[in-house]
Protein backbone atom coordinates (compact mmCIF):
# COMPACT_ATOMS: atom_id res chain seq x y z
CA UNK A 1 0.00 0.00 0.00
CA UNK A 2 2.85 2.36 0.86
CA UNK A 3 4.47 1.75 -2.53
CA UNK A 4 1.18 2.53 -4.32
CA UNK A 5 0.87 5.77 -2.37
CA UNK A 6 4.42 6.71 -3.32
CA UNK A 7 3.65 6.09 -6.98
CA UNK A 8 0.51 8.24 -6.74
CA UNK A 9 2.44 11.08 -5.13
CA UNK A 10 5.17 10.83 -7.74
CA UNK A 11 2.59 10.76 -10.53
CA UNK A 12 1.03 13.94 -9.17
CA UNK A 13 4.45 15.57 -9.16
CA UNK A 14 4.90 14.61 -12.80
CA UNK A 15 1.66 16.42 -13.64
CA UNK A 16 3.36 19.63 -12.51
CA UNK A 17 5.85 19.07 -15.34
CA UNK A 18 3.21 18.19 -17.91
CA UNK A 19 4.80 20.16 -20.74
CA UNK A 20 8.16 18.48 -20.28
CA UNK A 21 6.47 15.08 -19.92
CA UNK A 22 4.57 15.59 -23.17
CA UNK A 23 7.80 16.41 -24.98
CA UNK A 24 9.50 13.41 -23.37
CA UNK A 25 6.76 11.04 -24.58
CA UNK A 26 6.77 12.63 -28.04
CA UNK A 27 10.35 11.43 -28.52
CA UNK A 28 9.26 7.80 -28.09
CA UNK A 29 6.16 8.23 -30.23
CA UNK A 30 8.40 9.56 -33.01
CA UNK A 31 10.72 6.56 -32.62
CA UNK A 32 7.82 4.12 -32.90
CA UNK A 33 6.52 5.91 -35.98
CA UNK A 34 9.97 5.79 -37.58
CA UNK A 35 10.47 2.06 -36.99
CA UNK A 36 6.93 1.14 -38.03
CA UNK A 37 7.44 3.01 -41.31
CA UNK A 38 10.66 1.08 -41.93
CA UNK A 39 8.87 -2.22 -41.32
CA UNK A 40 5.96 -1.28 -43.56
CA UNK A 41 8.36 -0.35 -46.37
CA UNK A 42 10.16 -3.70 -46.05
CA UNK A 43 6.84 -5.53 -46.13
CA UNK A 44 5.62 -3.62 -49.19
CA UNK A 45 8.92 -4.18 -50.98
CA UNK A 46 8.77 -7.91 -50.35
CA UNK A 47 5.15 -8.09 -51.46
CA UNK A 48 6.04 -6.29 -54.70
CA UNK A 49 9.02 -8.52 -55.49
CA UNK A 50 7.83 -11.89 -54.21
CA UNK A 51 4.06 -11.67 -53.95
CA UNK A 52 4.24 -12.64 -50.30
CA UNK A 53 4.24 -10.71 -47.04
CA UNK A 54 6.81 -11.71 -44.40
CA UNK A 55 4.95 -9.56 -41.87
CA UNK A 56 1.46 -10.54 -40.80
CA UNK A 57 0.86 -7.72 -38.35
CA UNK A 58 2.60 -4.84 -36.58
CA UNK A 59 1.48 -3.61 -33.17
CA UNK A 60 2.99 -0.82 -31.13
CA UNK A 61 2.59 0.70 -27.71
CA UNK A 62 4.04 3.45 -25.55
CA UNK A 63 4.27 2.83 -21.82
CA UNK A 64 2.15 5.22 -19.78
CA UNK A 65 3.99 7.61 -17.42
CA UNK A 66 2.58 5.69 -14.44
CA UNK A 67 3.92 2.40 -15.82
CA UNK A 68 7.36 3.94 -16.35
CA UNK A 69 7.38 5.36 -12.83
CA UNK A 70 6.17 2.06 -11.39
CA UNK A 71 9.07 0.25 -13.09
CA UNK A 72 11.61 2.72 -11.68
CA UNK A 73 10.15 2.43 -8.19
CA UNK A 74 10.37 -1.39 -8.37
CA UNK A 75 14.02 -1.00 -9.35
CA UNK A 76 14.58 1.28 -6.34
CA UNK A 77 15.29 4.30 -8.55
CA UNK A 78 14.08 7.87 -8.32
CA UNK A 79 11.46 8.76 -10.96
CA UNK A 80 13.54 11.35 -12.79
CA UNK A 81 13.57 11.95 -16.53
CA UNK A 82 17.24 10.99 -16.59
CA UNK A 83 16.51 7.62 -14.97
CA UNK A 84 13.65 7.03 -17.40
CA UNK A 85 16.03 7.43 -20.31
CA UNK A 86 18.90 5.48 -18.76
CA UNK A 87 17.11 2.55 -17.13
CA UNK A 88 13.80 2.00 -18.95
CA UNK A 89 14.50 0.79 -22.48
CA UNK A 90 11.03 -0.52 -23.28
CA UNK A 91 9.09 2.74 -23.10
CA UNK A 92 8.54 2.36 -26.85
CA UNK A 93 7.62 -1.13 -27.98
CA UNK A 94 6.79 -2.75 -31.31
CA UNK A 95 5.60 -6.33 -31.84
CA UNK A 96 6.07 -7.83 -35.29
CA UNK A 97 4.07 -10.95 -36.14
CA UNK A 98 5.47 -13.08 -38.99
CA UNK A 99 4.05 -16.17 -40.73
CA UNK A 100 7.14 -18.37 -40.45
CA UNK A 101 10.14 -18.74 -38.15
CA UNK A 102 12.55 -17.88 -40.96
CA UNK A 103 10.58 -14.65 -41.55
CA UNK A 104 11.25 -13.64 -37.95
CA UNK A 105 15.00 -13.79 -38.42
CA UNK A 106 15.06 -12.35 -41.95
CA UNK A 107 12.83 -9.37 -41.16
CA UNK A 108 14.71 -8.60 -37.95
CA UNK A 109 18.01 -8.79 -39.84
CA UNK A 110 16.76 -6.54 -42.65
CA UNK A 111 15.61 -3.96 -40.12
CA UNK A 112 18.60 -3.97 -37.78
CA UNK A 113 21.11 -3.83 -40.65
CA UNK A 114 19.91 -0.35 -41.62
CA UNK A 115 22.52 2.33 -41.02
CA UNK A 116 20.47 4.48 -38.64
CA UNK A 117 19.65 1.57 -36.32
CA UNK A 118 21.99 0.20 -33.66
CA UNK A 119 21.40 -3.06 -31.81
CA UNK A 120 21.72 -2.73 -28.03
CA UNK A 121 20.63 -6.17 -26.85
CA UNK A 122 19.26 -9.44 -28.25
CA UNK A 123 17.37 -12.10 -26.29
CA UNK A 124 16.41 -15.08 -28.42
CA UNK A 125 13.59 -16.90 -26.67
CA UNK A 126 12.91 -18.92 -29.84
CA UNK A 127 16.19 -20.80 -29.73
CA UNK A 128 16.15 -20.66 -25.92
CA UNK A 129 12.50 -20.61 -24.74
CA UNK A 130 11.60 -19.42 -21.25
CA UNK A 131 10.78 -22.19 -18.74
CA UNK A 132 7.05 -21.53 -19.15
CA UNK A 133 7.28 -22.12 -22.92
CA UNK A 134 7.33 -18.48 -24.05
CA UNK A 135 8.98 -17.98 -27.44
CA UNK A 136 9.85 -14.70 -29.11
CA UNK A 137 12.86 -12.80 -30.43
CA UNK A 138 13.47 -9.67 -28.34
CA UNK A 139 15.76 -6.95 -29.65
CA UNK A 140 16.43 -3.56 -28.10
CA UNK A 141 17.61 -1.04 -30.66
CA UNK A 142 18.24 2.66 -30.88
CA UNK A 143 16.89 4.48 -33.91
CA UNK A 144 17.86 7.91 -35.20
CA UNK A 145 15.01 10.42 -34.94
CA UNK A 146 15.34 13.88 -36.45
CA UNK A 147 13.68 16.83 -34.73
CA UNK A 148 13.71 20.50 -35.66
CA UNK A 149 16.55 21.32 -33.27
CA UNK A 150 18.40 18.02 -32.79
CA UNK A 151 19.04 14.46 -33.85
CA UNK A 152 18.44 11.88 -31.12
CA UNK A 153 19.05 8.18 -30.65
CA UNK A 154 15.93 6.65 -29.09
CA UNK A 155 15.61 3.11 -27.68
CA UNK A 156 12.81 0.84 -28.90
CA UNK A 157 12.04 -2.70 -27.79
CA UNK A 158 11.18 -5.05 -30.66
CA UNK A 159 9.43 -8.39 -30.29
CA UNK A 160 9.36 -10.71 -33.30
CA UNK A 161 7.01 -13.71 -33.17
CA UNK A 162 5.32 -16.14 -35.49
CA UNK A 163 1.54 -16.29 -35.62
CA UNK A 164 1.62 -19.47 -33.51
CA UNK A 165 3.92 -17.93 -30.89
CA UNK A 166 1.70 -14.88 -30.63
CA UNK A 167 -1.45 -17.01 -30.36
CA UNK A 168 0.00 -18.85 -27.36
CA UNK A 169 1.49 -15.75 -25.70
CA UNK A 170 -1.74 -13.76 -26.02
CA UNK A 171 -3.92 -16.46 -24.46
CA UNK A 172 -1.30 -17.28 -21.81
CA UNK A 173 -1.26 -13.64 -20.76
CA UNK A 174 -5.05 -13.54 -20.40
CA UNK A 175 -5.09 -16.74 -18.36
CA UNK A 176 -2.11 -16.04 -16.13
CA UNK A 177 -2.94 -12.46 -15.28
CA UNK A 178 -6.64 -12.86 -14.60
CA UNK A 179 -7.18 -11.29 -11.20
CA UNK A 180 -8.07 -13.31 -8.10
CA UNK A 181 -7.26 -16.66 -9.74
CA UNK A 182 -4.62 -19.03 -8.37
CA UNK A 183 -2.50 -20.40 -11.18
CA UNK A 184 -1.80 -24.02 -10.25
CA UNK A 185 1.22 -26.12 -11.18
CA UNK A 186 -1.03 -28.35 -13.29
CA UNK A 187 -2.23 -25.32 -15.27
CA UNK A 188 1.38 -24.22 -15.80
CA UNK A 189 2.27 -27.67 -17.09
CA UNK A 190 -0.70 -27.62 -19.47
CA UNK A 191 0.35 -24.22 -20.78
CA UNK A 192 3.87 -25.50 -21.35
CA UNK A 193 2.46 -28.47 -23.24
CA UNK A 194 0.41 -26.11 -25.42
CA UNK A 195 3.52 -24.00 -26.07
CA UNK A 196 5.40 -27.10 -27.20
CA UNK A 197 2.51 -28.06 -29.49
CA UNK A 198 2.61 -24.60 -31.05
CA UNK A 199 6.36 -24.88 -31.52
CA UNK A 200 5.96 -28.26 -33.19
CA UNK A 201 3.32 -26.83 -35.54
CA UNK A 202 5.63 -23.89 -36.34
CA UNK A 203 8.42 -26.28 -37.23
CA UNK A 204 6.23 -28.44 -39.43
CA UNK A 205 4.81 -25.43 -41.29
CA UNK A 206 8.37 -24.19 -41.83
CA UNK A 207 9.35 -27.56 -43.30
CA UNK A 208 6.37 -27.49 -45.66
CA UNK A 209 7.22 -23.97 -46.84
CA UNK A 210 10.85 -24.98 -47.36
CA UNK A 211 9.68 -27.47 -49.98
CA UNK A 212 8.16 -24.72 -52.13
CA UNK A 213 10.62 -23.37 -54.74
CA UNK A 214 11.79 -19.80 -54.10
CA UNK A 215 9.24 -19.36 -51.28
CA UNK A 216 11.81 -17.68 -49.04
CA UNK A 217 13.66 -15.65 -51.68
CA UNK A 218 14.00 -12.44 -49.65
Amino acid sequence: MQEKNEITIISNLMVDQAARLDEFMLVYEAAVSTVKTKLQILNSEFQCRNDRNPIENIKSRIKSPNSIIDKLVRKGLDPTFQNMVEFVHDIAGIRVICPFISDVYEVSQMLTSQSDIQVVEIKDYIKNPKPNGYRSLHIIITVTVCFSDRIQQVPVELQFRTIAMNFWASLEHQLRYKKQVDFTEQMQNELLECANLMADADGRMQQLANKLPAFFDY
